[in-house]
């Protein structure tokens, strides 16, 4: 059975564009393959209540709410006190976790022991790349907001993540309008309803296009779909 997760990203320098938000796009097309579908995807700026009323919104939505950012030792980088404030638990130094970053960060130890200032409750995840660690509590995951850093905690932990199927997709850009096919595009989701059915469409030097993209972790369903689909757009002018 296909999970579902949401994907938070936090960051005044991300919802001001100053910055471009990758980390959302990057864990999206991760999840797929291990079958979980995000559902919904937002930036919000660094600011305590902003964030912890979000996370207290989302997170009985939906099986898993993914957190990027705020996770650094500057006055903006928030994200634990959001967390704990939404779970109203204490923030608490988890012993390990601070006596290996004093180890590491031997120039400036206790500034760096700050990192180890988790939600009671938590679970941390360590920073292969980096320094401070990210942390899990329910089904709330907190990763670091540089994307190198982020990527590779989230490896490390991926396979929580799997379940069933992953999400398979099918993939055709047709010379078309997207007015013309989009009967057809409207019969294939009545018809499987199992299968997304999305329509892109754009216009370059080859004149008017439209991409054409089908998920499911129904295998069979999306084959079908699909087979269907492309008859009914060629019978309709598509190429």
């Amino acid at each position: 059975m296909t999970a579902t997760a949401s994907i938070l990203t936090i960051g005044n320098e991300l919802v001001s564009g100053d910055v471009p938000n990758t980390n959302a796009s990057w864990l999206a097309r991760r999840l797929a393959p291990l079958g979980v579908a995000v559902r919904l995807t937002a930036a919000i700026p660094d600011e305590i209540e902003t964030i912890a009323d979000f996370v207290r919104g989302e997170m009985p939505r939906v099986d898993f709410l993914f957190v990027t950012g705020g996770l650094g030792g500057t006055p903006d980088d928030l994200t634990r006190e959001a967390i704990a404030a939404a779970f109203s638990v204490e923030q608490q130094e988890v012993p390990e976790v601070a006596a290996d970053l004093r180890a590491r960060f031997t120039r400036n130890p206790e500034y760096a022991a700050r990192w180890a200032m988790l939600p009671r409750g938590s679970r941390a995840l360590a920073n292969p790349l980096g320094g401070a660690p990210g942390f899990a509590i329910e089904n709330v995951y907190v990763l670091p907001g540089l994307p190198s850093e982020m990527e590779a905690m989230f490896a490390s932990i991926e396979e929580e993540f799997r379940r069933g199927g992953p999400i398979e997709s099918w993939r055709r850009v047709y010379r078309t309008y997207e007015s013309v096919i989009a009967t057809s595009l409207a019969e294939t989701g009545e018809r499987w309803p199992g299968v997304l059915v999305g329509s892109y469409p754009s216009f370059g030097a080859g004149g008017f296009t439209v991409e054409v993209v089908l998920k499911s972790s129904d295998v069979a369903a999306l084959a079908a779909a699909s087979a269907w689909l492309e008859s009914a757009i060629e019978e309709s002018g598509g190429r």
